[in-house]
């Protein structure tokens, strides 16, 4: 077989290998996409970096009607095999806000994480009152987030 031949079927064996993981994972076509996620910052670099980082438009996946930018493949996979791991609370709205019953865009440099969740909020001084008792205020959040997130366009 030729070099040229073989390098062509391990890129389609590659492609329909990435796209059967995809679907599995419930990633859609990236254009089908509503909005883009934590405004394009990479939900798996708060985990693996410890910091804010700005994805690239070469690494996108769709999760839960959201389009999501990593800085590298890997990354992009690693939220592929787990996006529940990765993704961030509320569909990125505010955390503090959603415990109040209010949704409110976030800012995805102002973030915690806590009992391994990413919560993201609009200004520090909502982190910080969620960070005082993160327990109780993330089960309100998700009690509100089951009423509020049918109105939001994720």
């Amino acid at each position: 077989m030729s070099k040229r031949r073989a390098f062509l079927q391990g890129m389609a064996a590659a492609l329909v290998g990435g796209l059967t993981g995809a679907s599995a994972a419930g990633a859609q076509n990236p254009a089908s996409a509503a909005r883009l996620g934590l405004k394009g910052y990479d939900p798996v670099a708060y985990f693996t970096l410890g910091a804010p980082t700005a994805g690239s438009a070469d690494f996108e996946l769709v999760w839960d009607g959201v389009r999501y930018r990593f800085v590298s493949a890997r990354h992009r996979d690693l939220f592929r095999a787990d996006p529940d791991k990765y993704a961030p609370q509320f569909g990125g709205q505010c955390a503090m806000n959603m415990a109040n019953g209010n949704l409110r865009e976030s800012d995805p440099t102002i973030w915690t994480i806590s009992n391994g969740r990413l919560y993201v909020f609009a200004s520090a001084a909502g982190s910080q009152r969620f960070r005082e008792d993160a327990g109780a205020n993330a089960s309100r959040a998700n009690g509100n987030w089951q009423n509020l997130k049918k109105t939001t366009n994720r």
